[in-house]
């Protein structure tokens, strides 16, 4: 196996992060994501600040999927396909042009799913691991900042 750039790991962290969100709290939609070396934030709609407990299921759960060193899919296929396989999920709420109709999407099946044109991973595994350092809810705008740091590999 080749090494694993750090950019990979905290940008696969960010879909390992995701699915978390969404089983936990049920947030759906992303409203932006950021990485820079280690660190990285996710926001996702949503309309309260969590508990305690749930910031400490989702870095559970999003570090129980790590550690199963499940497959991330990247496919490339016709935005039809994507659409008609997935439906709106592979979306975020910054919408993706029209006259995009091929796609490249990040897919850990039963976890996470995603039209992402970044370098991922092969498996969760290679993240090595995720802690949440800060939340952060914006209830002006209905935004939930989630800030995390993977392990150092």
């Amino acid at each position: 196996m080749s090494p694993v750039s750090l950019e990979a790991r905290t940008h696969t962290a960010l879909h390992v992060l995701k699915g978390a969100v969404v089983k936990v709290l049920g947030a759906k939609w992303t409203a932006g994501v950021y990485t820079s070396g280690s660190h990285g934030r996710l926001t996702v709609q949503f309309d309260r600040k969590p508990t305690e407990e749930e910031v400490a299921r989702i870095e559970g759960l999003a570090n129980d999927k790590i550690g199963e060193d499940a497959a991330v899919e990247v496919l490339q296929m016709s935005r039809e396909a994507a659409e008609a396989r997935w439906g709106d999920a592979i979306y975020d709420v910054f919408p993706l042009p029209e006259s995009i109709r091929e796609l490249s999407v990040a897919h850990i099946p039963g976890w996470n799913v995603n039209a992402c044109n970044k370098e991922h991973t092969d498996t969760t595994g290679e993240i090595v691991g995720i802690r949440i350092s800060k939340t952060r809810f914006r209830q002006s705008k209905g935004l939930l900042e989630i800030s995390y740091d993977v392990n150092p590999g």
